[in-house]
């Protein structure tokens, strides 16, 4: 028996990370989502329960009340937090994880120096990663949840010298590094290891706009993972080491896919100071101010368009997500369907706060999923849809996007609703969305604004449209 349980034990590593790739798998899509959740959701569990009978692990006790604590702790914010709040909450759990890599990297360092007296070479190197990575990470992902969460401003705050100020912090880290490497049990050292990586997770995040928070904050997810791995080397647990890898390439290629959302590089995301909220008003050619006309419409007009429509195209965003209207554009599709009009959703991939918010939100109101289109199949229908009903978006359906060079949007795919033939956007006012641009849709005469909370508005359209 004795001689099995390792064997057992890795072998039911091998289950668990198996399910976590299936798990991987299904949630890349809209209509599996649940299930790859609750695939990767029992791996997890099988990796918790499997390391728990390794004889390696001493107090019980300890943990169990630990994980006890945690899992109300999950549970209830699970259930409370918005969906609009979800990127904060990520941050949060990032940060976390951040810390708990960290914490094990430093916990090992310091029993393997008190007990031998010196630590391996290989073993310093790994520790020194997991420091550096999950300070990182969890300073990094606090400042990003303050931004998000108003608690600090959300501009790009930056001081001078700033970059060469990181720079050298950096340089210090890796010459207390080549110190550790040499004397590991100068413990000093390895503290100001640690206050500099946590020190540099700050500076790391706080010049980066609150628009571009959401970005951050799947690139510290990558982080989170890649200082589990880290930590999972440190203690020696196989599958620490591949559920760390796998969230890190999974942060990754989230990351990418939000940046070629927006046509950005992760470089200019991080370092461009750009989202600081600027806007860039009415101003034309030259910067002289130039007279825009807005076509301004009541629900009643808005569900007549709506209801002898042949084809409708509804274009969720954050402003229907912080209004919390899904529900309501759920009953007002129904009514739509009901006089025969087809009804269709279009998805940008950054629309909301981060890839999936409107996914989310949508299935949360139970919408059919082949309603939902992606931006590259939906687009080629745009010249053939009577309205294009946009709730809330706004960069995301910025015709600036394909039309002007100078724009800080140019080149960034759009959802291209000004070419309906009639277009409805429900807004609160004129303001500009997270790059700091006017947009131009709202000014051509094929587009009708409907102000108001998008739940109040739509909820009056569902009224209206009964009425026909």
């Amino acid at each position: 028996m004795t001689e099995f349980l390792p064997t057992g034990i890795q072998l039911t590593y091998l289950v668990a990370s198996s399910l976590f790739i299936i798990g991987l798998k299904k949630l890349g899509s809209p209509a599996t989502a649940r299930q790859g959740n609750l695939w990767a959701a029992v791996g997890m569990l099988l990796a918790v329960v499997v390391t728990l009978l390794d004889q390696q692990v001493l107090n019980y006790q300890m943990l169990l009340i630990a994980i006890a604590i945690g899992s109300v702790i999950g549970a209830i914010a699970a259930q409370k937090v918005a969906m609009t709040a979800m990127p904060q909450m990520v941050g949060l759990l990032n940060g976390l994880g951040g810390a708990a890599s960290a914490l094990v990297a430093i916990g090992e360092f310091l029993r393997v120096l008190n007990s031998s007296g010196t630590v391996g070479l290989g073993a310093t190197i790994t520790v020194i990663l997991g420091v550096l990575i999950g300070g990182v990470t969890l300073t990094g992902s606090f400042v990003a949840f303050a931004k998000l969460q108003g608690l600090i401003s959300g501009k790009p705050l930056t001081f001078p010298l700033q970059q060469p100020f990181n720079a050298l912090l950096l340089i210090g880290f890796l010459v207390c590094s080549g110190y550790l490497l040499v004397t590991p049990e100068n413990q000093p050292i390895f503290l100001a290891m640690v206050a500099i990586s946590s020190v540099l997770g700050v500076l790391f995040v706080i010049p980066i706009g609150g628009g571009d928070m959401p970005v951050v904050i799947s690139l510290l997810n990558s982080f989170s993972g890649l200082a589990a791995s880290a930590a999972g080397f440190v203690v020696m647990n196989n599958m620490l080491i591949i559920a760390g890898a796998l969230v890190g390439a999974s942060g990754l290629i989230l990351t990418e896919i939000m940046c070629k959302g927006m046509n950005r590089s992760l470089p200019n995301v991080l370092f461009s100071a750009f989202g600081g909220g600027t806007s860039a008003g009415a101003a034309g050619a030259g910067g002289a101010a130039v007279e825009k006309v807005v076509h301004r419409i009541g629900a009643e007009e808005g569900a007549m368009m709506l209801g002898y429509a042949r084809n409708v195209v509804i274009v969720p965003g954050y402003g229907m997500a912080v209004a919390q209207a899904q529900h309501s554009v759920r009953e007002l599709a129904d009514q739509l369907e009901g006089l025969g009009v087809e009804v269709k959703y279009a998805i940008h991939p950054v629309a909301g706060r981060m890839p999936g918010h409107m996914n989310v939100l949508l299935a949360e109101a139970n919408v059919p999923y082949p309603q939902l289109y992606d931006m590259e199949d939906i687009n080629p229908q745009m010249d053939e849809t009577d309205v294009a009903l946009v709730i809330g978006a706004n960069d995301v359906v910025n015709p600036a996007a394909r039309t002007d060079a100078g724009s800080p949007i140019y080149g960034m795919p759009i959802l291209e609703v000004d070419k309906a033939k009639h277009t409805i956007v429900i807004k609160r006012g004129l303001s500009t969305g997270f790059a700091g641009v006017d947009n131009e849709l709202f000014y051509k005469d094929k587009t009708m604004m409907l102000f108001g909370s998008a739940k109040d508005i739509v909820g009056q359209l569902v009224s209206e449209v009964k009425q026909l």
